[in-house]
């Protein structure tokens, strides 16, 4: 039982500030947690579109008659993503709203599309918009484990985003191989190579960090100055957006009456668990967290386990960047994850995984990136202001790691002890 409770202490202060900012959120908010029954309108239906005589340009969604109704909610929901995004969802916004050009429809029935019942309300928006967070903690609680750290996972975002955006639109004007597989497959190449990428850039970074021994806050640097460097050359300077059914489900769809991007956590989630706790991959980053010079003498590949990491991070930012450019059914590479990698790197410390390497906690991860993202979400709907909201989520930080910590918690009681002392002496 002691050693039951002692594997989950680390997660007792996070969970309590969780439930209390929920509680929080259920007094004052509407509509806090609902059921709805969405059923299937073929007018409102996106439809997979035709070659056209004309192709697209980079950054114009082609809209027709038929589906202009969908292009309006995608607009509304570009425009609610400005809180987290706020450049990219308003180009999106107008962007989706402004066109006026209409394309002949293929009625071919493809697309990827669930109805049915849903869960929706301020709890689903977190997991929703946090989704994000909690993707790029996962692969961060691993690099951090081995006592590195990776800073340039937004950029690794914009480069997925960027990519996917390209692709999709080049496979939607018939001008890249694939396209003859139809919308409701064809969105898989982009996604493929998107996450191929991003796992380069991953390797980019362990190739840094553990090939040439460089400081890994250092290294990961470099990509994370250059990476929206690249993404820009990638999609010409310019703001593409799509409206792909298959690559907009990603973060839209439900299943099971979840958004599709809380099953996408939970996968990885399950294959990080079943990585790091089933074999011995987890034993050898906590070994190489501790001591890595000792690991390498007892035989264990300290530089391929942290490559290793470096890679899974890369790939898990990736995922992260897809989910982002679905989310706003565009890809913005000056805004895509931006400063989401000071957000992960949080949530893996209030998750209890320490920054000196060593023994991590994947759930902890979890539960500190649902936490950020509720605070966050707290205050966009207490009308706080955007420029402001970092302060009050800095001060929550904080007391959530002093109350996670022995010695502070040593010293607060010592001096309650030493009061008590005094009133008793008297």
């Amino acid at each position: 039982m002691n050693k039951t409770s002692n594997k989950f202490r680390h997660l007792v202060w996070p969970l309590v500030s969780l439930a209390l900012l929920l509680l929080f959120n259920a007094l004052f908010t509407k509509n806090f947690f609902k059921i709805e029954i969405k059923k299937q309108d073929s007018a409102q239906a996106v439809q997979a579109l035709s070659g056209t005589a004309e192709s697209p340009r980079p950054g114009t969604s082609w809209i027709t008659p038929e589906n202009y109704e969908a292009a309006g909610d995608s607009a509304e929901a570009a425009a609610n993503a400005a809180s987290e995004n706020a450049g990219a969802a308003a180009n999106a916004a107008s962007d989706a709203a402004g066109q006026q050009q209409a394309v002949p429809e293929k009625k071919d029935g493809n697309g990827v599309s669930i109805f049915g019942y849903y869960l929706y309300g301020t709890p689903i928006d977190i997991l929703n918009q946090g989704s994000k967070v909690m993707v790029l903690a996962i692969g961060m609680t691993l690099v951090i484990a081995t006592g590195g750290i990776d800073i340039s996972v937004g950029a690794v975002m914009a480069i997925a985003g960027a990519i996917a955006a390209l692709l999709i639109s080049m496979l939607d004007a018939g001008n890249c191989p694939g396209a003859s597989m139809g919308p409701a497959f064809y969105w898989i190449i982009p996604v493929a190579a998107a996450l191929v990428l991003s796992s380069i850039a991953g390797f980019w970074n362990g190739m840094l960090v553990a090939g040439f021994g460089i400081q890994p806050m250092v290294a990961t640097l470099v990509l994370m100055v250059a990476g929206r460097g690249v993404a820009q050359l990638i999609t010409d300077g310019q703001i593409i957006t799509f409206d792909n059914p298959g690559l907009v489900f990603l973060c839209n769809g439900h299943a099971l009456f979840l958004p599709f991007s809380v099953w996408i956590v939970v996968t990885m989630y399950v294959i990080a668990g079943l990585l790091t706790r089933k074999t011995a991959f987890g034993l050898f980053i906590e070994s190489v967290g501790n001591n890595e010079r000792a690991s390498r003498y007892a035989g264990i590949e300290a530089r391929r386990i942290k490559w290793l990491t470096y890679v899974i991070c890369g790939f898990c930012a990736g995922v992260a960047g897809l989910l982002a450019a679905s989310n706003i059914k565009c890809a913005d590479s000056n805004n895509a994850g931006l400063n989401l990698e000071l957000d992960a790197i949080l949530a893996t410390v209030i998750g209890g995984t320490s920054m000196a390497g060593g023994r991590f906690f994947l759930s902890g991860s979890l539960v500190g990136a649902i936490l950020i993202q509720t605070l966050t979400t707290t205050m966009y709907m207490k009308n706080v202001s955007p420029a402001i909201v970092q302060v009050p989520k800095a001060m929550v930080v904080i007391i959530v790691c002093l109350l996670q910590s022995p010695v502070f918690r040593a010293k607060v009681l010592s001096v309650f002890a030493s009061k008590a002392a005094k009133g008793g002496v008297q």
